[in-house]
């Protein structure tokens, strides 16, 4: 399958987190671990395979060794994007669904700056505009928070709810900027999704036990969000980082926060503000319009070599 193709559905099931998790009671740190952990047994059948602790690679002399900086990178992708879940679902339920999920999607700032540093895929000057764009979005995202006038206890936990959303987008763009170091070696991509769910389920774990058996609604959609929303997207961006760059790939699942809000706003009723509509429209123009100069220029992906 096409790396980009695979990026689309893969932001198309993510999309559908915030309108499942809105029909799930219970501690929003005990709903990530169980999700977690139905999504870790959910890629073990997607992937077809058991999960891996090491990265192994060959030598001359043809003998199987650890490869310490491989398997490195390979953890870091998994607990980065462990946190990422874990901080989606705390953001989740502090503020609106459409906020989480957009707020979330400000890690092209920080692949921006951390990108050429980490991977050597340099930037050109749409994607400085782009960052310039995404934070003029920012912006417009938290001025109902920040000069809210009415209910004071309301105002605060938004605010808060945003601020765990953009700590789950810096974790974000870590995640991918660590998954694409291991782009190369066979299985290593999927490995760190498998491992993702695993770290989250063992941190979440004691919430979990607090929190007691979900109910039957929650449960369905539980499943639901470990399968549908989770696994398959995640088999599907391990596939498609391989071949295209880390900003890239963090750009196409945009289309994640552009059909997030729709299946709420119609599943759930929860329409976002006009300038949370505003500020997200400003963000997918300037990804637009990237997209569009860079494929005119004939702009090829950075290829990344350990």
């Amino acid at each position: 399958m096409n790396g980009v193709l695979a990026l689309i559905l893969c932001a198309l099931g993510w999309s559908l987190g915030g309108v499942f998790l809105k029909y799930v009671n219970g501690n929003s740190l005990a709903i990530a671990g169980m999700r977690s952990f139905i999504a870790f047994f959910g890629l073990m059948i997607v992937t077809r395979s058991l999960p891996k602790f090491v990265v192994r690679e060959e030598d001359s002399s043809g003998s199987k060794k650890i490869d310490v900086k491989s398997t490195v990178n390979m953890w870091l992708g998994g607990i980065f994007y462990a946190l990422t879940m874990i901080l989606y679902c705390v953001g989740n339920k502090m503020t609106t669904a459409a906020n989480t999920t957009l707020l979330q999607y400000t890690a092209p700032i920080y692949v921006i700056i951390l990108g050429p540093l980490l991977l050597g895929e340099k930037n050109r000057w749409t994607d400085y505009l782009t960052v310039a764009g995404v934070i003029a979005g920012m912006l417009l995202f938290f001025s109902d928070a920040l000069f809210f006038q009415g209910r004071q206890e309301f105002n605060k936990i938004y605010f808060w709810g945003n601020v765990v959303a953009v700590f789950s987008g810096v974790a974000y763009a870590l995640c991918t900027i660590f998954i694409r170091k291991v782009k190369g070696l066979r299985g290593a991509s999927q490995n760190c999704f498998i491992l993702a769910q695993l770290v989250a389920f063992i941190i979440c774990l004691p919430f979990i036990i607090q929190n007691g058996l979900p109910d039957r609604q929650s449960l369905i959609f539980l499943l639901l969000l470990g399968f549908f929303q989770m696994a398959v997207p995640n088999a599907l961006y391990a596939h498609g980082i391989k071949s295209v760059s880390a900003l890239s790939a963090i750009l196409i699942t945009m289309i994640e926060p552009l059909m997030n809000p729709v299946w709420v706003a119609v599943f759930v009723g929860e329409v976002p503000s006009v300038t949370c509509v505003i500020g997200g429209v400003i963000i997918m123009l300037c990804i637009l319009v990237r997209e569009i100069i860079n494929n005119k220029t004939g702009k090829k992906e950075v290829e990344y070599t350990k």
